[in-house]
């Protein structure tokens, strides 16, 4: 489903090379690291938001980065769902109307099982700046698992989370690719999220190495 090859990036020293990564359909990897080994920059290179330096990165056999704005944008709005670790929520709108805005966009409907299964039924009507870090990540998932994507990309999905919270949000994570045949993506801190994947990375050394 997504293949990167050699990618190698940079800003003011090297983040990482030559890195190969391949993701299948309902597959779900984690990426660990300390700050500052790129992690980020990775997972932004493979949800098209940042061209790597060198390297490729393949999505349904096409090289993402070769593609026109129009179609990296449709790619972005019906087939990926990016968590990002800022949620880049509108601060105007409630809680809601933050969900809708992504599932309207998608021509999606909204699922308010998961909603209620998320534990933000009670705070859809507020103004999402009344809401606490922790409810704000709620709904930043919610906002992405309703456009019905095919791949997760997750920078710190459950950073402002506790452990029984974080588990939970985790769970319904992977029930979603279980039934919808999507793949998830994470870099995480924590190491004790292992549990949940198929595969576990660590970049270190400006390498990926699998995590015996």
């Amino acid at each position: 489903m997504l293949r990167a090859e050699n990618i190698t990036h940079s800003f003011d020293y090297l983040l990482f090379e030559n890195i190969n990564l391949e993701i299948k359909s309902k597959e779900k990897v984690a990426i660990l690291g300390k700050s500052g080994s790129g992690k980020s920059s990775f997972l932004h290179i493979l949800s098209t938001f940042l061209s790597p330096e060198k390297g490729r990165v393949f999505y349904n056999s096409k090289n993402i980065y070769s593609l026109n704005e129009k179609e990296l944008i449709d790619i972005r709005k019906n087939e990926f769902g990016i968590i990002f670790q800022f949620h880049y929520l509108f601060n105007t709108f409630s809680a809601l109307e933050n969900i809708q805005a992504a599932a309207i966009l998608a021509g999606k409907e909204i699922d308010y099982d998961l909603i209620e299964r998320l534990d933000i039924k009670d705070v859809l009507n507020q103004n999402i700046q009344t809401l606490s870090g922790g409810q704000q990540q709620r709904v930043s998932i919610a906002r992405v698992l309703s456009k019905k994507p095919k791949i997760i990309f997750a920078d710190e999905p459950t950073g402002n989370l506790d452990k029984n919270n974080a588990n939970e949000v985790m769970e319904i994570l992977c029930e979603y690719c279980e039934m919808n045949n999507a793949s998830l993506i994470t870099v995480t801190h924590d190491e004790d999220l292992k549990i949940f994947f198929d595969r576990v990375y660590f970049l270190k050394d400006k390498r990926l190495e699998i995590c015996k």
